[in-house]
């Protein structure tokens, strides 16, 4: 198998400086290996999704002088594939049907307790509000017009059958091998929670299509922000539960303002598209960020 790595945006906004290394490193990677470098379009949230983001997507990457191998891949056309996962998933039990609002879940949080609510990978932990529900209604088939969960405390009990769960950690994208990093099942349902696989607005969510994008696509390296690091954990067990490889990930480092605040889109003034049009060349961009 080739060493493949990958750059998936989302058409939201334009890329900024965080983007542009991690897209650099993603692709020199593989590039210093003779494996692939692959581009994914993210645009299962098709309320916020533009094609004219998609577009300077294409135009930052070429300018900064990345080119990848093969067809770009978008995810809004891969429903189906997100479908059938979810089906399996229903099928063994794992997963839940859950109607709360937002509302429901922050009057739930708010009740007397010690503390304040626990936060995992995608916010505050899910109080539980609909799974004891389970699959009430008998129903064989997936259940539409609703957000759907793990059950992970069920996943545990699945997953404690298996050896050890556990993926390799890269301390550098030079390094020949990375050290493996052991996922504590145990802790998952207080630490990450029910998470949402299928968001009732999208039909799936980052966490399943992100695991099924990568096998499909065969990637052997994942290369992206240390923001992402604490949903490894879930996307391992996910990759476990449907039977996927797990591919090598490395964490790398925050593009930061001088405040040290994490760019966003938002932050048009580091926007790629800016500094072309003020003039710089893309070795400018690659100092600017360490490289």
């Amino acid at each position: 198998m080739p060493f493949r790595t990958r750059f998936a945006p989302s058409p939201t906004g334009p890329l900024h400086l965080g983007h542009a290394y991690s897209a650099i490193l993603a692709h020199d990677m593989a590039r210093e290996r003779n494996g692939e470098f692959l581009l994914r379009i993210e645009d299962i949230d098709q309320s916020r999704a533009r094609a004219e983001w998609e577009e300077l997507i294409y135009e930052d990457l070429v300018w900064l002088g990345l080119t990848w191998d093969g067809d770009v891949l978008r995810q809004s056309t891969r429903m189906p594939i997100y479908h059938r996962a979810l089906q399996i998933l229903w099928d063994e039990d794992l997963i839940f049907a859950c109607n709360c609002s937002r509302r429901d879940i922050n009057e739930a949080l708010s009740a007397p307790h010690e503390g304040t609510p626990p936060s995992g990978p995608d916010g505050v932990i899910y109080p539980w509000t609909c799974r004891r529900h389970g699959k009430a209604n008998g129903t064989a088939s997936l259940p539409e017009n609703t957000a759907l969960r793990l059950d992970m405390e069920k996943v545990v009990r699945r997953l404690r059958k298996q050896p050890a769960l556990e993926y390799i950690e890269t301390g550098s994208v030079l390094a020949a091998a990375g050290k493996a990093q052991q996922i504590q099942l145990q802790e998952l349902p207080s630490t990450v929670g029910d998470i949402v696989v299928a968001r009732k607005d999208m039909g799936t969510s980052y966490h399943l299509s992100v695991v099924l994008d990568d096998a499909d696509q065969a990637v052997t390296h994942v290369v992206r922000g240390q923001d992402l690091e604490e949903a490894t954990a879930i996307h391992v067990v996910l990759q476990s539960l449907l039977g996927l490889p797990t591919p090598i990930y490395h964490h790398h480092r925050l593009i930061r303002d001088k405040t040290g605040k994490r760019l966003a889109k938002r932050d048009d003034a580091r926007a790629i598209r800016t500094y072309r049009q003020d003039g710089a060349s893309p070795e400018d961009i690659r100092h600017m960020v360490g490289l």
